[in-house]
Parts: C-alpha cells; structure tokens; sequence
C-alpha cells in the first residue's frame, strides 16, 4: 500500500511539474519547438494559386516593395508577432531555414508591430530575417485566417504549397529537400 501511495504522489508531483514548465514561457516556447512537426504539402491538383501579386510591403528592416516582385520565385510568407509564443517558438528554425536559402528564396515575414519593438527582439536572438508591414491588403489567399503564426510556401507559379496555421518545423529535411526541388525547376 505504501509503495501505491508514492508512486501516484511521484506520478503527480511530475505532473504538476510539466503543467508548470508548460506555463513558464521560456520553457512553453523550448515545449512547442519539441512537438511541432514539418507541415505537410498541399495536393497539388487541389491547391490553391496566389489571385494576386500586388501587395504593399513597408520594410521595417530591409527596402520596401511590392509583393510583384517576388512573382516567378519560391516565396515563404510568414505572419508573426514577437508577443506570439508559437511564432516565438518556430523562428529560431526559421532562421536556420533563411541562412540557408535567403539568397535562393523570397522570406517574407509580416508583422503589425513597428520596428521599435521588434528590432529588441531580434537583437537579443540574433535574427536577421527581413521584416515587413503591410500597406495595403494582402492577396485574400493570405487573409483566410486571423490566427498567427501563418505561413505559405509558394512555387514559382503562383501555386500555395504549404499553408500552415501555428508553429512547425520549417528546418526539416522534408522541407529543405522541397525547397530544393522548387528551386531547381
């Protein structure tokens, strides 16, 4: 009886344990980059293609453009918040993703906070992704869902590859070897 008695006390107290780590914020975000999973590709005989390239994009850290100039490349969009925990959770693969590929790749990440509440973060991470607003409404294809993080892997065509809502592991293999088959074609 004795024995039954602390393991259930030891089986709660570990439970009480990783209820609190979840809720600790740093550890919440090390919890979420544990589980997220590569997002998965769309069918592509049922995906949909980008209904516009004309999008106003004010550069928070880079130049600003309109989204036509990414048209004819492999874009990744990425809408984010810097108070959002899975966003804060997926960006240091994403980083490692950019590294790799920026110079293959349009990265896209779009946030509604100004640059002085970003450019902190960055520092303190080391990030250099490039950051944008928006200053006009972005394709509809984009504005499907309210909820971030949000990111789109587009081909060379227009066609959305991968639409994923919260935080994922966008430096997997499964994803880098889709990069490079796009990027080949």
């Amino acid at each position: 009886m004795n024995k039954l008695f602390s393991k259930k006390v030891l089986s709660n107290l570990l439970f009480l344990i990783a209820i609190g780590l979840l809720l600790y914020p740093p550890t919440r975000e090390w919890g979420m980059r544990q589980i997220a999973f590569a997002p998965s590709v769309e069918n592509t005989e049922n995906a949909e293609t980008l209904n516009s390239y004309n999008w106003d994009l004010k550069g928070l850290n880079v130049e600003s453009v309109n989204f036509k100039e990414f048209e004819n490349k492999v874009i990744f969009i990425n809408f984010w918040a810097t108070w959002c925990p899975p966003c804060r959770a997926e960006m240091p693969m994403i980083q490692k993703l950019y590294n790799d590929y920026k110079d293959k790749v349009a990265f896209v990440f779009v946030t509604n906070e100004d640059w002085n509440t970003v450019q902190p973060y960055f520092d303190k991470n080391e990030y250099d992704l490039p950051v944008y607003n928006s200053l006009s409404s972005p394709p509809k294809n984009f504005t499907e869902t309210n909820s971030i993080p949000a990111s789109y892997l587009i081909d060379k065509n227009g066609t959305i590859l991968i639409s994923k809502v919260g935080a994922a592991d966008w430096n997997s293999n499964k994803v880098r070897k889709l990069l490079d088959d796009l990027i080949s074609k």
